[in-house]
């Protein structure tokens, strides 16, 4: 079996085998899902290249790419943190407000579409990286750029200003058919 320790509680499972010395060392981003999410399109526009080589490589290596990918897996996250730290260097307000937007509403993107605007400009104006969406069919707005939409959160956080007839206005209140008061 393998010549290395492991201790295992009901809550962690720790490795306690050195890396060798050929793979670089790096540290974990420590970012919670919400920033993550918020700045992966943005990751997969600046890191495709290394995305691609660590695919290949755990592609390539026939169910044992955690252990021969790590170099290719370290460029990965070390191309993630640059990029987090150039969005908080020049993106600071509109990134936290976007990824505060996700965390309060259950990480759905369309719900933070009046908070995402702002973030994707400030990103392209100042790292020059634009979000796309893949398989977005060629013609087709894709479906953060969309004026109005589709599911949308009336008086919360998810309309953008114009978007909807009922934008800024407090939600409806419907009553049951079977209520017996006068509306």
């Amino acid at each position: 079996m393998a010549d290395r320790k492991s201790r295992f509680s009901q809550s962690t499972l720790i490795d306690t085998t050195p890396l060798p010395e050929s793979i670089p060392k790096v540290d974990e981003i420590g970012a919670s899902s919400a920033p993550l999410l918020s700045a992966a399109y943005f990751i997969g526009a600046r890191c495709q290249p290394f995305n691609d080589d660590f695919m290949k490589c755990k592609a390539e290596a026939n169910g044992k790419g955690e252990i021969e990918c790590l170099k290719e897996g370290r460029k990965v996250t070390r191309c993630a943190q640059s990029l987090l730290t150039d969005i908080n260097k020049h993106c600071l307000e509109e990134f936290r407000r976007h990824w505060d937007c996700l965390e309060n509403n259950n990480h759905q993107l369309w719900q933070c579409r009046a908070a995402e605007r702002p973030l994707n400009q400030c990103v392209f104006a100042n790292l020059k990286l634009e979000k796309t969406i893949p398989g977005t069919p060629e013609g087709s707005i894709p479906v953060h750029l969309r004026d109005r939409q589709i599911f949308a959160n009336p008086g919360g956080l998810g309309f953008l200003s114009g978007g909807s007839p009922t934008a800024g206005a407090p939600p409806k209140q419907f009553k049951s058919s079977s209520s017996t008061q006068p509306a």
